[in-house]
């Protein structure tokens, strides 16, 4: 080999600063393990670890748009390393926000990185792809394949909180109730704070028209969790209803058109039949909801007598759900204008995918 120039760094050296590095985050200290993984790449900039680090402290640091440019290349330089494939994915899956795509993304990456560890047969890594891969495709809606990759992970840990909480949430959103209702409580015996928990189990209460139960585990879910858990932004019925009202106002002209023969309704949750009329049923936190077949499909006087819809169209909005979902009066105003548009929208015959790429899913 060559003489080493003085701006390289010997691997003696590098191993010394990687573990510098590693103390830092460890500490917390994440600027200085960022200062710490920069000075190592700019003597070595296509080290596979220090890329790792600068990309971590930056997901810890919460710029994560750096971060997954950090990721990106750091993956280009070790496409097959499973703990960066692990780090890049939890940063597309939970830190970047509601992002389908980057979801998806992440997705890809839990695929690959699984299919490494299950042949390196390293239960650790496989375990925690598939929490991820099954958190992951419950925030996508794909819940059914979220209990089956979380069942999976609880077959490696079968005592992991984090999976049961995540796979009873599942079993919540399929509208498996009393399933996810036994689910929850079993969690609550290994971890009787646990927020999720409670939240959902209050959620389950609710459906039950158990009101004091309900209001018991939001309260000890806010307790526990006060910024993953707002008490509610809750308006009363007149102010709701002005809210509807005005949305409907807002929409234009030619989309006001479509609402002639179609009824706007507000109900505070939604009614099981609402949610299991569909397969997979939807979602017990859906905001709105539209029924009746779309624009240009109904066909009420036909030769047939039993093909007459008796029922006309409706949009009904769902008050408590809306108030959970948003964080401020002003946002739970925007949020049920995008609802009534997101349901004029199904009336109109687009489906969830168009509506995504609008912007209004």
């Amino acid at each position: 080999m060559g003489k080493r120039t003085s701006k390289q760094a010997a691997p003696s050296d590098v191993e010394v600063r990687l573990d510098g590095v590693a103390a830092a985050f460890e500490e917390g200290a994440f600027e200085e393990a960022l200062a710490g993984a920069e000075a190592l790449l700019a003597v070595a900039p296509g080290l596979p670890e220090a890329l790792h680090w600068r990309a971590a402290t930056l997901t810890e640091l919460g710029r994560t748009e750096e971060a997954l440019e950090a990721y990106g290349k750091a993956l280009k330089a070790a496409p097959e390393d499973t703990e960066l494939l692990l780090g890049a994915a939890e940063c597309l899956v939970c830190r970047v926000g509601d992002d389908r795509e980057a979801v998806e993304e992440g997705l890809e990456l839990c695929a690959r990185g699984r299919k490494l560890a299950q042949r390196a047969g390293d239960v650790e890594l496989l375990f925690e792809f598939l929490l991820l891969e099954g958190t992951g495709l419950n925030q996508v809606g794909e819940c059914a394949r979220a209990v089956a990759s979380l069942e999976a992970a609880l077959g490696h840990v079968p005592r992991s909180v984090e999976a049961r909480v995540e796979r009873a949430i599942a079993l919540f959103e399929l509208c498996r109730f009393p399933e996810a209702q036994a689910a929850f409580e079993e969690v609550l015996k290994d971890a009787a704070d646990e927020p999720w928990a409670h939240h959902y189990l209050g959620l389950l209460a609710e459906r039950r028209g158990d009101a004091k139960e309900a209001r018991k585990r939001f309260g000890k879910a806010q307790a526990v969790a006060p910024q993953e858990f707002p008490p509610p932004v809750e308006l009363g019925e007149e102010a709701f209803d002005k809210a509807v009202e005005d949305a409907v106002k807002a929409l234009p002209g030619r989309v006001k058109e479509y609402l002639d023969n179609v009824t706007i309704a507000v109900e505070e949750i939604p009614k099981d039949e609402d949610l299991l009329g569909e397969s997979p049923p939807l979602s017990p936190c859906i905001l709105g909801v539209f029924r009746g077949p779309a624009v240009g499909t109904r066909n009420l006087y036909t030769d047939d007598p039993e093909s007459f819809d008796p029922y006309p169209a409706s949009i009904v909005l769902y008050q408590k759900n809306l108030e959970r979902f948003a964080k401020t009066r002003e946002e739970l105003i925007e949020q049920i204008g995008i609802t009534v548009m997101h349901e004029v929208g199904h009336l109109m015959g687009l489906d969830e995918d168009d509506l995504w790429q609008r912007g209004l899913d």
